[in-house]
């Protein structure tokens, strides 16, 4: 392919249509928001998830060769849809009725500014050729993954969902080292949670909400984890002093 080719089928390819649905369902979850039906919106956010995880595993199967960079934009742009402004827009919608209305429009806020230079960020470190097996600051998707279960739970209270959001919004632009997931055991065990999540309702008031919980759990672990072995790391190390 030339690099003054201008056609769109000259670019998009298979991975990218998972892309293009993890951006729906992130659209398709702002709408929902905005109209309060949370419930439905958390879980758009989740299959948002799902999709996400898929574009990256198919161009690994298919063998992508995407040296003009097509399938790390589209997917970042994406990301920035279902897991910067859909979560901002739905923790916005979810506190609407709380005393402390312009400190949760500043969070929501936050969260899209936050996530729009991590993801700025990573395409930096990739277009300078950076290989790392680790996430520089928390994955974008992590905090949305957090907040969806959060909600879901029913465990939510907005002073808590303000305090996690804003500290999940500042670790993504940290330089705290977070492991990529990429067992397949945990990658299995979260696609079944999340599954399990966005059931019908009533399926999940049977189940007492406890996939949720459980997927709340694990992110919240997940978050907090890296940045606790960082500081046992450097007070372990200590200071040099002679």
């Amino acid at each position: 392919m030339s690099l003054d080719t201008t056609r769109m089928r000259d670019y998009v390819s298979l991975p990218d249509i998972f892309s293009l649905l993890n951006a729906s369902f992130g659209f398709l979850s702002i709408i929902l928001a905005i109209n309060a039906e949370l419930i439905l919106a958390a879980q758009f956010i989740l299959l948002a998830v799902i999709f996400d995880s898929l574009d990256g595993w198919v161009a690994r199967k298919t063998n992508r060769d995407d040296e003009c960079g097509f399938g790390k934009n589209i997917d970042s742009l994406c990301d920035v849809i279902s897991f910067g402004v859909a979560p901002g827009i739905f923790l916005y919608s979810a506190t609407l009725t709380s005393d402390i209305r312009y400190i949760n429009i500043l969070v929501s806020l936050l969260i899209v500014l936050c996530g729009i230079l991590r993801l700025s960020r990573f395409n930096v470190i990739s277009d300078i050729g950076t290989t790392r097996d680790k996430f520089v600051g928390l994955p974008i998707p992590a905090t949305a993954l957090v907040l969806s279960s959060f909600y879901l739970s029913g465990l939510f209270t907005t002073d808590i969902g303000l305090i996690i959001m804003t500290i999940s919004s500042l670790l993504m632009i940290s330089t705290i080292d977070y492991f990529k997931p990429t067992s397949v055991k945990i990658a299995g065990i979260i696609l079944i949670l999340i599954l399990m999540v966005c059931m019908p309702q009533n399926i999940q008031i049977y189940l007492m909400n406890i996939p949720a919980k459980v997927l709340f759990i694990l992110s919240l672990i997940y978050i907090i984890f890296m940045p606790f072995m960082a500081l046992f790391t450097n007070l372990k190390s200590g200071p040099h002093v002679r």
